[in-house]
């Protein structure tokens, strides 16, 4: 489906470029006169279709093109998934960012390393602002969330309002911030919304997703109740968890200890905008052995098995400062976001093996979610009326199901889209008028690569396969000089393997001998490379039924006499 901008000039447009075929990675274009808005920058996990790799961030060639008619960038709120990638793609924007205060500090926090911090101009908003971004004219709106200062979007245009939702959910006791002013979006309700872009989350949840203020008395009784050390571990963004976690430890009597580096950033980022005053000294990690283990409260980064978190490295004991113990207790206190799965349930087992008792949502009230479930999304329609309903934050079955809700309850327009459609937000006849190029960078290292790049398939061979490494010295006449150098990491074993090894090397010498005397002493490199990888290839199939990656090293040299 082809699209020309041109064509649609002064219409208004809405682009997912990430976060619309998956929960994370949130990228959202909006178009209106020729102009652009970006909504979120996010980041997101990586699975095991890519070694090496923690994190994935959108593909935004597409903006790049029109990053001139890019008004700005506005950030609803201080998570990975919504912030996470602004150090990876700003430099191809330099667009202004838009920010409340403790969004924008704890950018900055996130920023500080890098060298274009300097050239980025972070404009720092009240919750519940109004920015002109012409031809948008937007409307910070609070909504509870699992972060502070959490703001959806009205976004005011000639053509329509629209309101994005951001993360969101109606908690009747939250930890940080107020209430969800309902009369306000009932107010535009009343002024007229022609879309609801809205999360996707939990829409499969049936009731309500429940109250940070209820899982906090719930955990203060679960950590007072722990014989010994008490651990838990969250998403290190979950500032209310945060909160909710330090208390709850304060009034169970123990010292609180935070390990784990974003837990120190956020938290200073809460302080630094106002939040968290009322907290006692907190202990150094370093100084927990002054301590008796029932004493001590540990929060931990980690709960989705990252393998670089303090909780991986308490598991694999090498935690420099925390070691676990029979009749300790780790808590996992968060949602086990699909795909992550085998690297939780892996942590659980070791724990369990070494003696501690683990407690997960699944047994106990260990965590509610900051999003909206079945009934929280039909107010939402309630209170807003819109014409259109655009599902995303989701996979392609959370909008599916979005979409059904959404039409059951009265919202005869909802359209569902995937990352990349144009939707043209028109009252009477919203359609994806056209299908742009998208898809995923992987963060490796200090570069962006494709998630299609030769590398990872590469990384996903050696994985699966391992790979044999053959040097080879070859004297003028194409002979050997000596013995073949083998190794073959991931395949064979030096020394459980070595009578195999060695049957390769004769083998390999062989095969060389007989090249030798066909070539009649001309040397041709790539004919000795076929022949060798021929013999390498069939020899592991028939002994290991393997297929690795096979690297031949090929040098001339003076004869040395085979060793």
């Amino acid at each position: 489906m082809s699209f020309n901008l041109k064509n649609y000039k002064n219409d208004l447009l809405f682009l997912p470029l990430g976060g619309a075929n998956e929960i994370g990675i949130n990228v959202n274009l909006y178009h209106y006169k020729g102009k652009w808005l970006m909504v979120d920058c996010g980041s997101g996990f990586a699975d095991d279709y890519l070694p090496g790799v923690d994190m994935v961030v959108a593909d935004i060639r597409f903006i790049e093109k029109y990053k001139n008619d890019l008004v700005g960038l506005v950030l609803t709120h201080a998570h990975e998934d919504h912030l996470g990638a602004v150090q990876y793609l700003w430099s191809n924007l330099r667009c202004p960012i838009y920010a409340t205060t403790f969004t924008a500090n704890f950018l900055k926090l996130r920023l500080a390393e890098y060298d274009f911090t300097k050239d980025i101009k972070i404009y720092t908003v009240s919750p519940a602002a109004k920015i002109d971004l012409d031809p948008f004219q937007l409307e910070m709106v609070p909504l509870t969330h699992s972060a502070p200062e959490m703001q959806a979007l009205m976004i005011r245009t000639e053509a329509g309002n629209v309101l994005h939702t951001g993360d969101w959910k109606f908690d009747e006791d939250p930890v940080l911030g107020e209430k969800v002013d309902e009369e306000l979006l009932k107010s535009y309700g009343d002024e007229g919304v022609l879309a609801l872009v809205c999360d996707s989350t939990n829409v499969f949840n049936e009731g309500v997703s429940g109250s940070e203020g209820t899982v906090r008395k719930s955990l203060v009784d679960i950590i007072a109740g722990c014989p010994k050390m008490a651990v838990v571990t969250t998403f290190a963004s979950n500032l209310a968890r945060l909160d909710t976690l330090i208390h709850a430890g304060q009034l169970a009597g123990r010292k609180v200890v935070l390990t784990g580096r974003s837990l120190h950033r956020i938290l200073q980022a809460a302080q630094e905008s106002g939040y968290m005053q009322d907290i006692l000294p907190l202990v150094d990690e370093r100084d927990i052995a002054r301590f008796k283990r029932e004493e001590l409260l540990i929060i931990a980064t980690g709960c989705q098995g990252e393998p670089l978190a303090a909780t991986a490295k308490m598991a694999n004991n090498s935690h420099p400062n925390v070691k676990l113990a029979p009749k300790d207790t780790i808590i996992f206190s968060s949602k086990i976001i699909p795909g992550n799965e085998k690297k939780i349930f892996r942590l659980f087992n070791i724990f369990v093996r070494l003696g501690v008792e683990v407690i997960t949502e699944r047994d106990h009230f260990v965590h509610v979610s900051g999003h909206p479930a079945i009934e929280e999304l039909k107010r939402m329609y309630q209170l807003v009326r819109p014409q259109i309903c655009v599902p995303v934050h989701g996979e392609p079955v959370h909008i599916h199901e979005h979409v059904k809700l959404a039409r059951k309850n009265g919202i005869k327009q909802a359209v569902e889209v995937e990352n990349g459609s144009v939707l043209l937000l028109d009252a009477y006849n919203p359609q994806i008028i056209a299908k742009v190029e998208t898809g995923y960078l992987a963060v490796d290292g200090n570069y962006l690569l494709p998630t299609e790049s030769p590398i990872f398939k590469m990384r996903r061979r050696l994985r699966e396969a391992g790979v044999a490494v053959i040097s080879l010295l070859i004297n003028r006449k194409g002979r050997l000089s000596c013995r073949p150098i083998v190794t073959m990491p991931g395949l064979l074993d030096l020394n459980d393997d070595a009578q195999l090894i060695n049957i390769i090397k004769d083998g390999i010498a062989n095969v060389i001998e007989v090249q030798a005397q066909s070539i009649k002493g001309k040397i041709f490199n790539e004919q000795i490379e076929s022949a060798v990888r021929s013999f390498i290839r069939k020899t592991l199939k028939q002994e290991i039924n393997k297929t690795p990656i096979i690297i031949i090293n090929i040098e001339q040299v003076r004869d040395l006499g085979i060793q």
